[in-house]
Formats: structure tokens, sequence, C-alpha cells
């Protein structure tokens, strides 16, 4: 049988314009090549505690790049080494990594070989937040915004949108993929959230982004509901700095739940937090990032999450204004975080948390408990994709 060649699947994929009609047929599915790369996960018993508390981190490449700023689109031993010294268990790539299909694949499949498998994320919303989509080097189906999905009425087209993502994240050598928006739209003067979300009614938001997730998965690739426990109704922007909702828990139960709940059914594997503060309902001004009552009580408890809760960006404002880099990472962690994603400094977090352990304010029981769920996960879509050894 004839072999295909990476550069032809990336072009293979057919590009959708969407405007006013935002679902169109989907390109027909793909070849997949034929050699697998098969990879080996190191058990948690033979992992030292380095290597357990990278485990727990997900960072930009450039954070392995203990030099210098300079934008990674490609191998380089300044990574590998960087990686040797702070290895974390996840990657994210951003626009500015992403070239062209050819230069994404062998990116990816150079950093899926660092070691023990990090998971390669991206955030490909659909819409304005698509790295892919919206870079004009991939020809890949593209959506206006997740709001006009939405508007259809049939949740069907949101696992078409999920299914036809997946493909080409699966194509391009991605683990996991920080979609759905799993928010309810419901504040007219949010200035973060709007058309990202599939719409301002509940229900409406919890049956398109189930139906996006299942899309995702159908193709290998795990999705991350966010932003728990709601980012709809603030009006500010935690990426700048302070953001609230003054909402209760009965409030926020019978709105901002109702996604997350149906996508927990649906078999959601990762949940990124907010970091919103709610005072009605933890009784003091903390991000619900840095609150156990939030992750633990409520998401754990309440909501039965049993999978893997990853932070929104550490170096988002609504962080960095309070926290320092060391003092966040330690305190999500005992918050009830599994994943800390994208320290503000990587290196002084990762310090941080091997004296936090060392120390005894973090147990090992709690390390290996996070650690566990994450090579759980890397298991998980692993062996989805017959590639563990």
């Amino acid at each position: 049988m004839k072999k295909w060649k990476f550069g032809w699947l990336a072009v293979a994929v057919a590009l959708v314009t969407v405007s006013c009609h935002p679902i169109e047929p989907e390109p027909e599915p793909q070849p997949q090549p034929e050699e697998k790369v098969l990879y080996e996960l190191t058990p948690l018993d033979q992992m030292s505690l380095r290597e357990k508390v990278g485990q727990l981190f997900n960072v930009r490449v450039e954070a392995l790049d203990l030099t210098s700023s300079y934008t990674q689109t490609g191998p380089s031993q300044v990574i590998t080494d960087g990686f040797k010294r702070y290895p974390c268990g996840g990657l994210t790539l951003y626009a500015a990594n992403i070239k062209n299909p050819q230069q994404i694949i062998t990116f990816t499949r150079f950093l899926h070989d660092l070691g023990n498998y990090p998971l390669l994320c991206i955030d490909e919303e659909g819409g304005r937040v698509a790295r892919i989509a919206n870079n004009g080097q991939f020809n890949v189906v593209k959506y206006a915004s997740m709001a006009a999905v939405g508007a259809t009425g049939d949740p069907k087209n949101g696992y078409r949108a999920g299914e036809s993502i997946g493909s080409y994240l699966s194509i391009y050598g991605f683990d996991v993929d920080f979609a759905p928006v799993s928010d309810v739209n419901t504040n007219p003067d949010n200035v973060v959230i709007g058309d990202r979300a599939f719409g301002s009614s509940p229900q409406l938001v919890a049956d398109f982004a189930s139906q996006f997730l299942a899309g995702l998965q159908s193709n290998g690739v795990e999705g991350c509901l966010k932003h728990f426990p709601g980012h709809g109704d603030t009006q500010a922007d935690t990426h700048y700095g302070y953001a609230e909702s003054l909402k209760t828990w009965p409030e926020i139960s019978d709105c901002e739940m109702v996604p997350f709940r149906k996508g927990i059914e649906t078999g959601a594997q990762l949940i990124m937090t907010a970091h919103v503060c709610l005072p009605n309902v933890t009784g003091e001004v903390i991000p619900s990032t840095l609150s156990p009552l939030i992750l633990q009580e409520k998401l754990r408890g309440e909501l039965g999450f049993k999978g893997i809760i990853i932070t929104d960006s550490m170096g988002m404002g609504a962080i960095t204004q309070q926290f320092s880099p060391e003092e966040a990472a330690i305190s999500a962690l005992e918050a009830g975080c599994d994943i800390i994603l994208d320290p503000a400094d990587y290196v002084s977090a990762f310090e941080a948390v091997v004296s936090a352990v060392e120390s005894g304010r973090l147990s090992m029981e709690q390390i290996d408990e996070r650690v566990g769920r994450v090579l759980a996960l890397k298991k998980r879509i692993l062996q989805k994709r017959g590639q563990l050894k």
C-alpha cells in the first residue's frame, strides 16, 4: 500500500469559510500515516521527585529555553537541554509557534520525543481563538464563532465543529484542545467571552459544548471544559486583573453549572479553572483557581468530577497582581488543581513546588495523586491511538 506523506496530509484538509452560514459539509476523512511511533510512559513508582513535579506543569515551549526569550518553532538543543533540567508534563503551542503544516508536524513529533510523552495542547476553540485556523498557511475548516454555531439551534452542528477541529488537530500532533468554552454568556458587558460561548442559554451551551467535546474525542483529541466555575457573567477580564461574579451558589448552580454537569456526564477528562472571584460563595476575595471550596467541595464533591483540573494561565493579571509565581503554584496545588498552566516564571514555580514537598507543606501523597491523573490521561490518549508501548 502506498505510504501517505505528512505534507500531503496537511494540505488535503479542505477549507470551509464560515460567515452567515456557519455550518458547511465537512471535508472527507483524511488518511492517516501507516507507521505509528510508539511511546513509553515512566511508571509513577520509578519517577524522581523532580520528574513528578514536572508532570504538574504545562508550559510554553519558550519556558524551556533558559537562555533567551526567542520564539521556538522547531527542534533545538536548547529545548532538549531545558527539558532535561525542568521536565514538564505538557506544552502549549501558541500562534507564534505555528508557521505551516510541515513545520508543525515536525515540531510536535520532536516535542513528543522529549521524554515521557509531554501532552501537546492548543487553544483551538473555533472563531477568533484558533491558532491554526486563523493562520493563512493552513487549509482547514474555519468557523466564524461558536456563537454562530450555537445560533443554528442544532447540537449536531456542535459535534460537527468538534469533529472537524479534532480531525486536523490529530493530524498535526495535538493531544488536548483547550475547548469547548462552556461559559454561559449572560452579561452583555462581558469583554472576554462574548461570541466565544455558544450562547446565553445554559441548556443550549450544555448541549452544544458536550457535543463539541464528543466530536473532538472521536478523533482521539481530548477537550477541556472552560472556564470553571464560569466567566460568562463577569465584566472584567482576568487576563488583566481582578474579576468577580456576585452570584450566589444556587444562582450559579442553576446557570453556569448546567454545561459543566453535562460535559462531565459526556466524559470530559479536563476542566480549566477561571481566576474569577466569587465572594458570595467563598466568603473571601480569592480567585476560584486557588479556592479549595470551589475546586474540592463544589467541582470534585458536588459535581463528582474525577478528571484533571488545570488552571487557566497563571501568567494572567488576576494572578500575577496578587501572587508570586511560587506562591501561586503551591496554592493552586493545595486548592486541588492537578496541572499549573503557563506560570509567570516556570523555573521559580518548579523549584518552589519541589521545596514545598521537601518541607512537608505539600505531601508526597498529594503529588502522587495528581501525577497519577496526568499519567492516566497520557495512557488513555496513547491507547486510543494505538501508540502505547
